[in-house]
């Protein structure tokens, strides 16, 4: 046994010889005219505060790259990163001054207890030692020195890199697979969010606050009633309900502390599983590709309920059933403006948007203002001309069709009426007497805060004013707090008492009864209405053809009925009625057998003809232009029609004259009124202006449109600036 102890211990001596000897070799002379960098590191500040006799030995390398023949001025020690894990490069700002110092060629040696002290990650200790091979700087551990420009030594310092990115990864499965396996069986601590706290023994239980636990109620109750978070937001501000939170940190931890509702807060309680009794571990994971550099917190992504690592359903006391979880989660998802959601409704006059799809293509159609009250609009299915660039489906007048919409939903609710009716009534009076309770309970806390003050107050020794007057300013504050708030609780049950009054009762009741009343009072926003039609209608398929002013229409109920019916739309011409042939044929006859325009336009309108656009019923002039578009009404047949019957010769209605001598109609009324033109008027209605003009007459009307043209002519050009009249032959002035 002693001969082998000697023959091991002679073995180290000749190993640790070769080594010393081998890092004499490598040091050259110039090596010590740069800095020997000590890289000091601990992963947690834990480990910082804990593990001091690594730390020691840490620093005590200094003396290492003394004695391998450095100065010690020449030692510098780096230890800006402790307490920063060693995954990334990212929030170490000692490893980036490390490497910025191997890059100006200022280091001839890094010493470091462990290479992986240096880098966990191999990303970011090949690039160091590309780095050193660059400038022929040296690393050191405590095994010995090497020089990462050898084929040997760069082996050995990547096969260390490697191993401690391994040992990394295993120490992070491990604690992974621990606290998967905690969560799994619903054991795993988690921070309690609003409503609840958490017990010594780490059980989880509603807030032992009964004011908390009511608000919480009243967020799930309202949005399910109002359907939005900014409904619900607006409905706490403006009942001044505020959201009771637990400090989690600091002198006041686990004091409930009364801050205003937020959006995020909302959200975050109507989206989070537990509310409904479930046990969640997963919902947030980290996308490295979202994860930007020095910002560990970000990265975060909201993974869906079939991604969930662990989920233990009813495993918690819930304030919400798993059901109405659901329903609020989908809800949400619907009130996004996303192609396949409807959205939130809003305040626009269009009562179907994204309701209405084009029955052609099948897509949602669009709707489009016009004007700056927003009055006029029109649905249309443009997707095909937005990403083709060919014509749209269609386009239909938006009030036709939402008049018709409206009818057939009052006509639907009407037999609900009464139901909703009481059902309203009920609400109100559940509503009042929540609020009511809240109210109390606020009066309840303030009331105890006042008199605790009090009682700290009269507890402390008279004499001992120091302390005296801060608890009498505490004690004044309460009161004034609680005399405000009384104050503010009368106005509330003066404004809002907690039943309801005969005169409400009755009026809820005719509302009740004339539904269109209620859809058309001035308190009823468009947004109601859109929340309204929503409820019973699923969708409405338009199919207008471009050649008809009837579009029929489909709606499709959310029970799963459907409707067949039609509207007419206003169009822009003539030709687009569907009636179109028929009421030239009509029109057309009524000329031949010598009616007026009067007479024919009366007619038609009495058979049920109607005009495009927004017009109800035909006019004289309309009919004159559809006989001139369809060349029973010519010029030559107008010249000879007379003002009336048993006129005398030569009189001629004021637009047939102006026609005949192709003079505009308001020059000739001019020259009636300067009484250069013999002209008479109809006693009775239409009281038209009969003009008399022999063929002389009439040749001098022409003479003197023909004079007046030259005269404004000549008139125009004097007018113009001298730059643009042409300039005199004779050499004179123009």
């Amino acid at each position: 046994m002693t001969a082998i102890a000697t023959r091991e211990a002679a073995t180290r001596g000749s190993v640790r010889r070769w080594s010393e000897g081998s890092a004499a070799e490598k040091i050259q002379p110039w090596h010590w005219q740069r800095l020997a960098v000590v890289y000091v590191r601990q992963s947690t500040p834990q480990q910082v505060l804990d593990h001091q006799e690594s730390t020691r030995l840490q620093y005590g390398l200094t003396e290492r790259a003394v004695e391998l023949g450095w100065a010690a001025a020449q030692v510098v020690v780096i230890d800006d990163d402790q307490g920063t894990s060693g995954t990334s490069v990212a929030g170490r700002p000692g490893f980036q001054r490390l490497v910025a110092e191997v890059s100006l060629d200022r280091v001839g040696l890094i010493l470091g207890v462990q290479m992986s002290r240096l880098a966990r990650s191999c990303a970011d200790w090949y690039q160091l030692l590309e780095v050193c091979a660059v400038f022929s700087t040296l690393l050191a551990d405590l095994d010995g020195v090497y020089d990462p420009t050898q084929f040997n030594d760069r082996l050995l310092l990547g096969l260390k890199g490697t191993m401690s990115e391994v040992e990394l990864h295993l120490m992070q499965q491990r604690l992974r697979q621990g606290l998967l396996a905690k969560a799994r069986r619903g054991e795993l601590a988690l921070l309690p969010p609003l409503g609840y706290v958490r017990r010594a023994d780490g059980e989880f239980v509603l807030d032992p606050d009964e004011q908390v636990q009511q608000v919480v109620r009243l967020i799930f109750r309202t949005f399910a009633e109002l359907g939005t978070v900014h409904a619900v937001l607006r409905y706490l501000v403006a009942h001044q309900i505020q959201v009771g939170m637990r400090e989690s940190s600091g002198p006041a931890r686990g004091e409930v502390v009364w801050r205003r509702p937020n959006r995020v807060t909302l959200q975050n309680l109507l989206k989070h599983p537990l509310y409904a009794g479930a046990y969640v571990y997963g919902r947030r994971r980290v996308d490295p590709r979202r994860k930007q550099a020095g910002r560990p917190e970000t990265g975060r992504v909201v993974a869906g309920p079939n991604e969930w690592l662990v989920l233990l359903k009813d495993r918690l006391p819930a304030y919400i059933s798993w059901a109405e979880y659901t329903a609020n989660v989908a809800q949400l998802a619907a009130n996004r403006a996303r192609a396949t959601t409807l959205g939130v409704a809003r305040e626009g006059p269009a009562l179907l948007t994204r309701l209405a799809s084009c029955a052609h293509c099948g897509r949602r159609m669009t709707v489009h203002y016009a004007g700056d009250d927003e009055r006029h609009y029109f649905y249309a299915c443009s997707r095909q001309h937005t990403d083709y660039g060919l014509d749209r489906c269609q386009h239909v007048a938006g009030p036709p069709v939402d008049g018709l919409v409206t009818s057939a939903v009052l006509v639907a609710l009407q037999p609900a009426a009464l139901e909703l009716s009481l059902e309203a009534a009920q609400h109100l009076e559940q509503e009042r007497a929540e609020l009511d309770r809240l109210w109390q309970q606020r009066l309840e806390r303030a009331a105890y805060a006042a008199e605790r003050a009090r009682r700290q107050f009269h507890l402390v020794e008279p004499e001992h004013r120091l302390v005296a007057r801060s608890l009498e300013r505490e004690w004044e504050t309460n009161l004034a707090a609680q005399l405000r708030l009384q104050e503010e609780y009368h106005h509330f049950q003066h404004s809002q008492p907690q039943g309801l009054t005969a005169d409400e009762r009755a009026a809820i009741r005719q509302l009740a009864t004339d539904l269109p009343a209620l859809w058309q009072a001035p308190t009823t926003t468009a947004a109601d209405r859109k929340a309204i039609i929503r409820q019973v209608v699923q969708r409405v398929v338009l199919a207008a053809h471009p050649q008809s002013e009837q579009v029929p229409v489909t709606l499709e109920w959310v029970g799963g009925g459907q409707t067949q019916t039609s509207v007419v739309r206003p169009v822009a011409r003539l030709e687009q009625l569907s009636y179109y042939p028929q009421l030239c044929a009509r029109a057309q006859q009524l000329a031949a057998d010598g009616l007026p325009m009067a007479a024919i336009a009366a007619c038609l309108n009495a058979e049920g003809y109607r005009p495009p656009k927004r017009r109800e019923q035909f006019g004289a002039q309309g009919i004159q232009a559809l006989l001139q578009r369809l060349g029973v009404l010519t010029r030559h047949t107008q010249q000879r029609r007379r003002p009336a019957p048993g006129s005398q010769p030569d009189e001629w209605g004021l637009r047939d004259l102006a026609h005949a001598l192709e003079i505009p109609h308001i020059t000739l009324y001019s020259w009636l009124k300067r009484g250069w033109i013999t002209a008479r008027r109809e006693p009775q209605p239409p009281y038209r202006w009969i003009v008399w003009a022999d063929a002389a007459e009439q040749e001098r009307l022409r003479l003197l449109h023909r004079r007046s043209l030259s005269q404004e002519a000549y008139q125009r050009w004097c007018a113009r600036p001298l730059r643009d009249q042409p300039p005199a032959t004779d050499g004179s002035e123009p």
